[in-house]
């Protein structure tokens, strides 16, 4: 674990720095043209929280929490706004593991012919949510996870949930994750470790990312997730109760996968509002330059239902001087990716 003392005096001096430079890149516009076709939030009208996508080939990949009899539900769309039910990712949970509470499955694209799915499930052993990983040849899977056991499990703060796997620039793997404290009562960490070259096993040992500390995050924060715009390394992640109003969507600036990281002072960038009630958990793509969030919301005063539940949304995220602005939740008609 990297020393605390360290760790404040990194954070010191990288606020310092981005004060300085600022970044100065000024707005990257929408550039949609006149006429184009448009499209509605929500783009996913069913329950199907945590969503998250990749693009293989010119089809996206949408994964998400269990719903309807499914572990690991998965959607494809030409276009990100049309989504067609496609079976079940994780028909087939291993032998340590109990059913119905798979939650916030991601999946990163290792070669050609494999991809590598990391998601929460229940561990038997442990009695709490713990991580997994499983591989597949096609994105549609099936995948299948052989391990004996849980990738990360930290039993003793509560659990680890939220897996999100991240290539950086120089080509590393990396896995983050929340250790779900909120369960027992303690302090929800943000965690990344490094991945082997072919996804599987962990090497090295995990880093302390974040933890709540800001009024609008409540008890916990979670869902999180890199990108990397401009050479510079965000931290997007949601806070609050889930089935509330106020879970939100924040991001902070890291130095490197491993820290340190400031949180944004303009948090959160994405909250609820008259169309959408608690955004968040959400998965970032780029697609003809442009940007776009895909987050769950809950139909406002329908927090906490399973009908509809957590919709999918997608709204773009626009660049002023560096920093993350949300154009949403949205939901007039608007300019398709």
């Amino acid at each position: 674990m990297i020393d605390r003392r360290i760790r404040r005096r990194g954070a010191a001096a990288l606020t310092a720095a981005l004060l300085v430079a600022g970044c100065g890149s000024g707005e990257t516009p929408s550039s949609t043209p006149e006429g184009a076709p448009v499209y509605t939030n929500p783009v996913v009208r069913t329950d199907a929280p945590d969503p998250q996508a990749i693009r293989v080939g010119e089809t996206w990949y949408l994964f998400h929490t269990n719903s309807g009899g499914r572990n690991v539900p998965v959607l494809t769309s030409p276009d990100l706004v049309d989504w067609t039910p496609a079976g079940d990712a994780l028909p087939e949970l291993p032998a340590w593991a109990d059913a119905g509470k798979t939650w916030a499955p991601e999946v990163i694209q290792l070669a050609p012919d494999r991809f590598a799915l990391y998601y929460t499930v229940a561990d038997r052993a442990s009695g709490r949510q713990c991580l997994g990983r499983a591989v597949a040849a096609t994105p549609l899977g099936p995948y299948r996870d052989d391990a004996e056991g849980p990738l990360v499990c930290q039993a003793e703060l509560g659990g680890s949930i939220d897996a999100s796997p991240y290539r950086d620039a120089d080509g590393s793997l990396w896995l983050l994750w929340k250790n779900d404290g909120n369960a027992i009562g303690v302090d929800t960490w943000l965690w990344s470790q490094r991945l082997s070259p072919d996804g599987l096993p962990l090497v090295g040992t995990p880093t302390k990312l974040l933890k709540q500390t800001e009024p609008w995050e409540g008890t916990l924060i979670e869902g999180p997730f890199f990108h990397r715009h401009d050479g510079k390394l965000l931290l997007f992640f949601a806070a609050n109760a889930y089935d509330q109003a106020s879970y939100a969507e924040g991001y902070a600036v890291c130095a490197s996968p491993t820290g340190p990281c400031v949180k944004a002072a303009e948090n959160p960038v994405l909250k609820s509002n008259a169309v959408a009630s608690g955004p968040g958990h959400a998965s970032m793509v780029s697609k003809d330059g442009r940007t776009w969030l895909l987050y769950h919301a809950w139909p406002p005063g329908q927090e906490g239902s399973t009908d509809p539940g957590r919709q999918v949304w997608l709204d773009e995220v626009v660049w002023t001087d560096g920093r993350p602005v949300v154009k949403g939740p949205t939901a007039e008609p608007q300019p398709r990716p």
